[in-house]
């Protein structure tokens, strides 16, 4: 599935330059992915699509989030350090950070890799239309042992 999702980043600006599922599982299916992995993503994307209707951004900036045991189960120690690192760069508000927990809810497999969450946490800024600075965009993309230090 998280294949799929980095396929749509890649290809379309925003989700409303999506076209509609049938079509949308027509193309990616001609690209090579399987049926199920479609299904998933799109089911996965309708879920991301009413997370970002109901988007306010008006969560306190220094709100504190106290995971849940089920909650740390599922994200992990890495991806909640992850999430952690992005709410104290500035780049991700609590608001877009339940819509991560939201969305990494809605995979199911425990706990999340940290390479999946990344995706989760892309498609959020996709799904609302905002571009993550470079230096993000170099975390989400970039393995840390693939990095050059200058």
């Amino acid at each position: 599935m998280f294949e799929v999702l980095v396929y749509l980043y890649e290809n379309y600006w925003r989700p409303d330059a999506c076209p509609g599922h049938q079509q949308l599982s027509r193309k990616l299916s001609a690209v090579g992915f399987e049926n199920d992995e479609i299904q998933d993503a799109l089911k996965w994307l309708d879920g991301l699509a009413d997370s970002a209707e109901s988007y306010t951004g008006t969560q306190g900036a220094h709100s504190l989030r106290v995971y849940s045991e089920a909650e740390r189960e599922l994200l992990g120690d890495e991806s909640i350090g992850f999430i952690g690192f992005l709410e104290s760069a500035g780049v991700l508000p609590g608001a877009m950070r339940e819509m991560v927990i939201d969305r990494a809810s809605a995979v199911g497999s425990r706990p999340i890799a940290l390479e999946d969450l990344k995706v989760i946490v892309l498609m959020v800024f996709w799904s609302l239309g905002e571009e993550p600075d470079a230096l993000i965009l170099d975390e989400l993309f970039v393995d840390a042992e693939d990095r050059l230090i200058h």
